[in-house]
């Protein structure tokens, strides 16, 4: 800690004496009035290079409270401290008002990305005190970049102020000449109907004249092309066949949701139809509203030409971490890690529906710390193994909060470090959505908190030296790990790949083993390399393995330099972070809430969408939050989407519909992606996660319709559907979905795979009449279409709690085809304390489940 210090006397002394010398020259009273800068710092983002503790946090420097508050540092050379005014400024004046802890040579910078930073003014004979620093130069971000110490303290300052003006004038883009290429010729094409099988909205733009798109006989109608990324259009051309337009109009939109009209008739010609637009958008379509024929609508082709534009970039987002997320390093004392931890966790403990999202990072080396791990929160290492990050303490969740109750300790993780508990065992008592990735546990491991209730969760690429004690888990999800022994059992414990897991015993115990998980992928994480550089590591695929990817050496893989990522704040608007998907950017998601007015599309393969801290995604209009077009490796990890108040028809799409492509060798991955409709506030979205594409992985997606929390309630935060499958060859390792209205689950696409199933029917339903499929009592959770051939399931378990009104029926909690290429292994039903009844285990063979007998194994199906 600094001595107390009052620099108050010295400044109305400074002060008094100024103000002597003005008006004694005359300067007081004769100069001309002058317009005055903004304060545009105060109350904005910060963040640091380091912190003295926790009472001296980056923000206090930018609170407005010159002698109360302050930022201090650690005490070595260099150090920062800077802010994010939200927007680019022209910055005229900065006063940095000094605690007497100053800095003798620094640079005050400027940045529009957070990474490329300009020296505005500099210094090596620093005063301290209060220093009023007339600067020239623009950007969003600003800070003190201090190189020498005046004293053995850190820097430290009751107050950094920035002064100036936000924006300017903006130039309005100008086109240049229409280009001749058609841009829409083979880009993926939708439409609101189509007339057959071969008169596909394809058709209209493949370049060629003797195939057509056509419409069903009714309006309105729209045929509509996605370009692929933002373009000035400046000529549609419409060739219609002999069914034509006789009213519509020409849009475009930038998120294929919000469109603006930039053509409109009442009185169309048919034949070909040259129209000159003007607009900007990725999107473009034809809404027709009229019909000049009893038959639909029929373009024998589509046409779009687009021009470039001169104008200012788009946007760029930065390249540094942000203030939620606090990086830790061995040469910090272990008392000011621990303070942070502790003051994290505290406000995070209880936090189950808050927007604080937190990522505690640690450099490579050791540490005496212990970590308690709240909701939203991430402890993980900065190592490339587990190894190199040694924590020699706990990383553990508990149940205190809640009575001893884990079912609903949601939403945090631990990865990429190992950990020695110095109580012999540690402990991880958590239900959905919290991973146990990429760890050594150099002791035990205990999964519940001394018997008090608990409800799944998923541990992968660890290895836990000891035993592995799952006590009352009544489910748990294991892949590709190593462990020295596991011990307990419930309802469903399913593993993948795990050396050291129990032997095929179901249902007494309820092992479920598979010896090798057929294709897998672990998840993309942050490190710094040797050069002190920040990366993210993509591992590489593995086919039929057992065990984790480290335990014998380096994981096999790549990196990708932070360089190559826009580092998203919440401030970063949606068309900020598609401009940088469109230049070619990989996203990382720093902790906090992101407030989405259009859709977020990935269309480059091998992109990476990346999440700190349980970065949450709310789109606020009904928009999809993210779509992946149908291309190679994306990976998308560590994301919460949360359904914003109005409908969602989909949040996560893969693949547009009507998919084709394979990909067998690179396939796209979902790993650590929540879904949440409720609880926190009012969400709806008809289906949580579509995948379109071929070659899909999903690993560890939890899709919950919240039955507690704010905006619970059948008619309120509705939802039909958690997961539709339409591809084929798609894996799942660890499905949670739970409380949808209808199929929880739909496959239809051929060759799916699933490595465990949990689910809980729908608590609410009023009634049996609000909760009928048909002439069938409620809907199963896991739908296999009649279509599909060849189907296969280990490990699946689904539970009902009708609370509303127990007399409610489910007929059946699986549903398939009755084929030889669809087999279900070890499943199991129940009726929750025996309130509700489910008929049948899987179709009509298995069951009831309810108050006389609660659980109902069966090991095979058919």
């Amino acid at each position: 800690m600094h001595p107390s210090r009052s620099p108050g006397l010295y400044r109305l002394g400074l002060l008094i004496a100024s103000l002597v010398v003005l008006i004694a020259s005359g300067l007081a009273v004769t100069s001309p009035a002058m317009a005055v800068d903004t304060l545009l710092s105060q109350g904005k983002t910060a963040s640091a290079s380091s912190i003295e503790n926790a009472g001296t946090p980056a923000s206090a420097a930018f609170d407005g409270n010159t002698t109360g508050t302050r930022w201090s540092s650690a005490a070595s050379d260099p150090q920062w401290l800077q802010v994010d005014l939200g927007a680019s400024a022209t910055i005229s004046q900065v006063v940095l008002t000094w605690e007497t802890a100053y800095g003798k040579a620094f640079k005050i910078q400027v940045s529009g990305d957070g990474s490329a930073w300009t020296d505005v003014y500099s210094t090596t004979t620093g005063t301290g005190g209060t220093q009023t620093l007339a600067v020239s130069g623009t950007g969003r971000y600003v800070r003190m970049y201090g190189t020498t110490r005046a004293t053995a303290y850190g820097y430290s300052l009751w107050e950094f102020q920035v002064y100036g003006t936000i924006g300017g004038p903006t130039p309005t883009p100008t086109p240049t000449a229409c280009g001749t290429a058609n841009a829409a010729q083979g880009k993926p094409a939708t439409a609101s109907s189509t007339e057959n099988a071969g008169t596909p909205a394809s058709a209209a733009f493949d370049g060629n004249a003797g195939t057509r798109w056509s419409s069903a006989a009714s309006d309105p109608q729209w045929v509509q092309v996605d370009l692929g990324s933002s373009q000035q259009i400046c000529q549609v051309v419409l060739t219609w066949e002999a069914a034509y337009g006789k009213a519509f109009k020409i849009q475009v939109s930038g998120d294929g949701s919000a469109w603006t009209d930039v053509y409109s008739t009442t009185t169309g010609t048919g034949g070909t139809q040259t129209l000159t637009v003007t607009g900007t958008g990725r999107y473009v379509r034809m809404y027709g509203t009229t019909r000049a024929t009893a038959y639909g609508y029929s373009l024998w082709e589509f046409a779009v030409r687009t021009g470039t534009t001169t104008g200012p970039p788009p946007p760029a987002c930065s390249t540094d971490l942000g203030p939620n997320v606090y990086v830790f390093d061995p040469s910090m004392p272990a008392t000011t890690i621990q303070d942070r931890l502790n003051t994290v966790f505290a406000q995070q403990e209880k936090n189950q529906f808050g927007n604080e999202r937190y990522a505690l990072l640690f450099k490579p080396g050791t540490y005496n710390v212990g970590a308690r791990v709240g909701f939203y929160t991430q402890v993980a290492g900065l190592g490339l193994s587990p190894d190199d990050v040694t924590i020699n303490g706990p990383v553990m969740v508990d149940a205190g909060w809640f009575s001893g109750n884990a079912t609903q300790n949601f939403w945090r993780s631990a990865e990429n470090l190992s950990m020695k508990p110095n109580e012999g065992y540690n402990r991880w008592a958590v239900s959905q959505a919290a991973p146990f990735r990429r760890i050594h546990v150099k002791s035990d491991l205990q999964l519940d908190d001394g018997g008090g209730w608990s409800s799944g969760g998923f541990i992968s690429d660890t290895k836990v030296d000891g035993q592995v004690r799952s006590g009352s888990q009544q489910q748990w999800f294991s892949r590709n790990s190593d462990f020295g022994s596991w011990s307990g059992s419930v309802w469903n414990m399913v593993f993948t790949g795990v050396n050291g897991a129990p032997p095929q015993n179901f249902p007494n115990p309820s092992h479920t083993t598979v010896d090798q998980a057929p294709l897998t992928r672990e998840k993309p994480f942050l490190y710094v390399d040797s050069a002190g550089q920040y990366n993210v590591f993509t591992p590489a695929l593995r086919t039929n393995s057992r065990g984790a990817s480290w335990t014998g050496g380096t994981t096999a893989g790549s990196s990708i330099p932070l360089s190559q990522f826009c580092v998203a704040k919440p401030s970063d608007s949606a068309a900020t972070l598609n401009a940088a998907l469109a230049a070619g950017k990989n996203l990382l998601f720093t902790p906090g809430v992101y407030h989405l007015d259009q859709t977020l599309r990935v269309t480059r393969a091998n992109t990476v969408v990346l999440g700190l801290g349980l970065a949450t995604l709310i789109p606020d209009n009904g928009v999809t939050a993210l779509s992946v077009a149908d291309v190679d490796g994306v990976k998308l990890a560590g994301l919460l989407i949360d359904a914003g108040p109005v409908n969602s028809s989909v949040l996560v799409e893969v693949g547009p519909t009507g998919s084709t492509a394979g990909h067998a060798a690179n396939p796209t991955t979902l790993q650590d992606v929540f879904v949440r409709i409720g609880g926190a506030h009012v969400g709806k979205a008809t289906t949580s996660v579509v995948v379109n594409s071929n070659n899909v992985i999903g690993d560890n997606l939890w899709l919950w319709r919240g039955d507690h929390g704010t905006g619970i309630g059948w008619t309120v935060n509705t939802a039909d559907t958690g997961l539709v499958v339409n591809g084929a060859d798609v894996i799942m390792y660890g499905l949670f979905v739970e409380h949808y209205q209808k199929y929880e689950a739909v496959w239809n696409g051929e060759r799916g795979r699933t490595y465990f199933f949990q689910n809980e029917f729908p608590y609410d339903p009023p009634n049996q009449a609000s909760w009928m499929n048909g002439g069938l009592q409620g809907y199963a959770a896991y739908k296999v279409a009649d279509s599909v051939n060849t189907h296969e399931a280990w490990g699946v378990g689904s539970y009902s709690y009708f609370n509303v009104d127990p007399s409610i029926v489910a007929d059946r909690s699986f549903e398939v085809p009755q084929k030889p290429g669809v087999k279900f292994h070890d499943l199991v039903i129940v009726s929750l304390g025996g309130v509700g009844t489910i008929r049948h285990v899987i179709n009509t063979t298995g069951g009831p489940a309810n108050t006389s007998t609660q659980v109902v194994y069966l090991n095979q199906y058919p």
